[in-house]
């Protein structure tokens, strides 16, 4: 098959942008943070998304919006780094989904040994709904985009436009 080299091509460049992506994450998350005062670790879902909601529409929708936003590309960047145009759709949304989850998690706690971070388990809920939006946006369209067009060369001789092709029925017996 002719598009194999562009397959690994693909795989190869998620794989890159992926480790430089979570390079990114990690230095921003995992920069030192001296202040005068620590709050509290948060360990109450939507305990911080509630306290943002409180301060207003513009920097509630900010904090919100950079909490979806910070591992969101990991829900492109791991299927692409999968490189698996054949696989269900639910079953790459539920692997990407526990990867970004777990990357979150990992970031968290790693962020707990970091002066002036703290735990948070809002981080998690938006940082996976982040991830698990990019997804759902992204990444069926571009597979049905790919798998029309790896069935395209093997199509060749056969008729191409919208009327021309007619389900063939079986004569009658």
């Amino acid at each position: 098959m002719q598009h194999d080299g562009f397959k690994y091509r693909v795989r190869a460049a998620g794989l890159l942008l992926t480790a430089a992506y979570l390079a990114f994450a990690a230095w921003l998350l995992l920069r030192p943070h001296y202040v005068a005062w620590v709050p509290s670790p948060n360990l109450r879902p939507f305990g911080t998304i509630r306290a943002d909601l409180r301060m207003g529409t513009g920097q509630a929708a900010r904090h919100l919006l950079a909490g979806l936003g910070l591992l969101a590309p990991l829900g492109i960047l791991l299927p692409m780094a999968g490189g698996r145009i054949e696989t269900s759709g639910v079953a790459s949304f539920v692997r990407t989904v526990f990867a970004g989850l777990m990357v979150s998690i990992s970031f968290e706690f790693t962020q707990t040994m970091v002066p002036g971070q703290l735990f948070d388990v809002d981080a998690l809920i938006l940082n996976t709904a982040g991830v698990a939006l990019a997804h759902l946006l992204v990444v069926p369209a571009t597979r049905r985009h790919l798998r029309r067009r790896e069935l395209l060369p093997q199509q060749e001789g056969a008729p191409q436009g919208r009327g021309e092709l007619r389900e063939q029925r079986p004569a009658p017996l």
